[in-house]
């Protein structure tokens, strides 16, 4: 291989991997074993001293799942990188890491439904507080920041609307007040954009979308910018002051910029336990081969429906930043000129009934509350995954009551616009 820096197609095959030092297996081996046999004594002392790095335990670290974490850390440009066993559980380990009772974080109001539910109902047991921010107004975050904010959460491309964040202004203000920026790159993927380098923090995947993108595994991923300085302010204790679970260690003194996803593995991973499993990593990892490929066929197919869907009768609107009249059309030509992804939304005139009879008249597509797999997906928000918001609520997310989310695989694309034609017509 060229001493040049590879490029991201062969990241996605070769980051991480070497041929099996034991058999010579080319593939990752599956390492489904939960534990592992230490040197000696002191061997052990040292990993569970952190003095040393190794397996100990597969709930902490498995030798599949590490080269699923430097692929993806390799594809985002980060330092480090954790894989959990969902993309909730990456980010339950992201806020333990930075929260304490009382404390508040700002995050933007257009989310993936199950996120608004995890931010504004299962944080309150523990005291953390959510406050919600208008992407596109500034104003919003800055207006709400106060000394217990801790951090700012954003989606790069938002779920379920298709719409872009202005990663870089939101990034400047973050770190104007001193706070790190957390973004959610599920919808985008590595491929289409890449957080870090427009001034995030941390970034966190959903991996059992695009980036496995067979609909086949559960998983997650945290990956460390290595960028914020957790020192600074103080207000950071589980990264600035001595861990007394590790003899007094200062994880961003000893582990410097790769700290934060040291800390989310031994303070968050070993103790609250959402391990991602030996399968699930193997299985990620080969559909993350084919990333580059099926995200771009993924965004050639949803230009083509998107334009299909505009010109026609029953459709009120579409909702799709390729489209050069969207008023996302400038944020994603700046952020993804490879494209604009593949999910996005569209209204039906006839409202919330015909939504749903929509849905049910598909035939090749599947309805189903998930996104990014090889085939074609469908739902109607409003009565599956933000039925549980009010009107208002859903219309500020994007998921009002004649909002239809298609998330565009890659077959032919012909296939996909005849499918949605004969049930527009039963709609």
């Amino acid at each position: 291989m060229s001493k040049n820096e590879p490029g991201f197609a062969t990241l996605a095959i070769h980051a991480g991997a070497q041929p099996d030092p034991t058999t010579g297996a080319r593939a990752t081996p599956i390492y489904q074993t939960t534990s592992f046999v230490f040197n000696d004594a002191d061997h052990a002392a040292s990993l569970f001293g952190l003095q040393a790095f190794g397996n100990i335990y597969t709930r902490i670290m498995n030798p599949t799942q590490a080269v699923l974490e430097e692929r993806i850390a390799a594809l985002e440009g980060g330092t480090a990188a954790l894989a959990t066993a969902s993309g909730h559980g990456a980010q339950l380990l992201v806020f333990h890491n930075i929260m304490r009772p009382g404390d508040n974080f700002l995050a933007a109001r257009r989310l993936y439904g199950g996120s608004i539910n995890q931010f504004g109902h299962a944080f309150k047991n523990f005291d953390w507080q959510v406050r919600w921010a208008d992407p596109a107004d500034l104003s919003s975050f800055e207006s709400q920041i106060d000394e217990r904010t801790k951090a700012i959460f954003i989606e790069s491309l938002a779920n379920p609307g298709g719409t872009f964040t202005d990663i870089q202004a939101i990034a400047d203000l973050a770190h104007r007040h001193g706070l790190p920026l957390i973004v959610d790159n599920t919808m985008a993927s590595p491929y289409l954009i890449r957080p870090l380098e427009h001034g995030a923090d941390i970034v966190v995947h959903s991996l059992t979308k695009f980036i496995g993108g067979h609909g086949n595994s559960m998983g997650g991923i945290i990956v460390d910018g290595g960028t914020f300085d957790w020192s600074a302010s103080g207000k950071y204790p589980m990264l600035s002051e001595p861990r007394p679970e590790y003899n007094g260690i200062v994880l961003h003194e000893t582990f410097g910029n790769f700290a934060f996803a040291i800390a989310a593995r031994v303070l968050g991973l070993r103790d609250f336990g959402p391990a991602i499993s030996p399968m699930n990593a193997f299985l990620l990892l080969m559909g993350v081969e084919t990333l580059p490929l099926r995200m771009q066929r993924h965004c050639d197919n949803a230009l083509e429906v998107a334009r299909w869907l505009k010109a026609h009768d029953k459709v009120s609107w579409v909702n799709y930043a390729g489209l050069p009249d969207d008023p996302n059309n400038a944020l994603q030509k700046k952020y993804a000129p490879k494209g604009a992804g593949a999910v996005f939304t569209f209204g039906l005139k006839d409202g919330y009934e015909a939504g749903i009879r929509f849905v049910e008249a598909l035939e090749m597509f599947s309805h189903l509350a998930n996104i990014g797999d090889t085939r074609s997906l469908v739902i109607h928000p409003a009565s599956t995954t933000h039925r549980q918001l009010t009107e208002e609520q859903q219309i500020a997310a994007g998921a009002g009551p004649d909002v239809v989310r298609l998330s565009i695989g890659i077959e032919d694309v012909a296939d996909i616009i005849g499918d949605l034609s004969q049930a527009l017509d039963k709609a």
